[in-house]
């Protein structure tokens, strides 16, 4: 799991990296809403991972199901960004629904989060 965690760090650099760039892009496209809404996205969720993937390592054997979120949201953010790039850079989505899946995806990773992190509480006492 350790592994995976430092993995999805990295992953929410990229992710932060991209959604930087993603803002600069729409700030020059006159077409740049869902450039700006994936930036946000990106930039939000990526923060986010690395804090959370940071709180996992500190976790233990209580890291599994917040590994499991955090993938949830990597792919949930990957999923939504992607499908708002595409729409911008190429005029077709990723596929069918792909926005309101990742949309879903990070929904239900966050309470998954929430939950993940209430249930280490109170294992601890």
């Amino acid at each position: 799991m350790k592994r995976l965690n430092l993995i999805l760090i990295a992953l929410a650099c990229f992710y932060g990296a991209i959604g930087v760039s993603f803002a600069a892009m729409a700030a020059h496209r006159g077409d740049g809403a869902n450039l700006q809404t994936a930036s946000t996205m990106l930039i939000m969720h990526g923060a986010a991972l690395v804090g959370l993937g940071t709180l996992s390592l500190h976790f233990g054997r209580g890291a599994k199901l917040l590994t499991i979120c955090m993938s949830i949201l990597a792919l949930g953010v990957a999923l939504f960004a992607g499908d708002l790039a595409m729409r911008t850079f190429v005029g077709t989505r990723l596929f069918p629904n792909a926005a309101p899946i990742g949309g879903s995806a990070m929904i239900i990773g966050w309470a998954t989060c929430g939950l993940s992190v209430l249930l280490n509480v109170f294992k601890r006492g």
